[in-house]
């Protein structure tokens, strides 16, 4: 095994994912991907809890950016206005150079009932943190809760958008199309 070779994390992670493409994520085992990176077991549980957490790891990270892009937002924006910003800027500042990779995560979630769950789980988080964001910002009352949450939705169905689109289009231009068509079906006008 070539166990001491830099960038472990990412050879796992393209180990994982190649095999959840051939094999489907439930027939792959742990094993499997350590020795498809040419690594150990015991290095695949330093890096993840389990197989998994190979295609959730960066939540945490995508919520301490979108918060602190909430806390950056101009003060001017209202507050479905300064998810949007923060949305934006995260899909330019993160997933612009993982397209191709946020293309097969996507594919593996939605294939898999657990992992479609472990999103949800993932985006109610999300919006949690970003309704707190908001009320930060002197939000009040369910305006913080209601931004965040149709932030999220926005976010959910802009993603499946730009996964699929083979225009070429940004994710952050997808965003803005969402957020205007929120405006609209809120506004009656569509």
């Amino acid at each position: 095994m070539t166990r001491w070779e830099p960038n472990a994390r990412g050879r796992l992670e393209q180990a994982a994912m190649e095999l959840y493409n051939e094999r489907g994520f439930e027939s792959t085992t742990v094993a499997e991907i350590a020795e498809r990176a040419g690594l150990t077991e015991r290095t695949f549980f330093r890096y993840f809890v389990d197989k998994r957490e190979v295609l959730f790891w960066g939540a945490s990270a995508l919520q301490e950016l979108l918060v602190r892009n909430v806390e950056e937002a101009p003060g001017t924006l209202p507050p479905l206005g300064v998810i949007v910003w923060a949305l934006q800027h995260a899909a330019t500042d993160l997933f612009e150079e993982r397209r191709d990779f946020a293309r097969r995560r996507q594919a593996i979630i939605s294939a898999n009932d657990e992992l479609q769950e472990r999103e949800l789980v993932k985006l109610a988080k999300l919006a949690s943190a970003l309704a707190e964001a908001l009320r930060q910002r002197a939000v009040t009352g369910p305006a913080a809760s209601l931004a965040a949450e149709a932030g999220i939705a926005l976010f959910k169905v802009a993603f499946e958008r730009w996964t699929a689109d083979a225009s070429k289009r940004t994710l952050s231009e997808i965003i803005r199309d969402c957020a205007n068509d929120l405006v609209a079906v809120t506004a009656g006008t569509v």
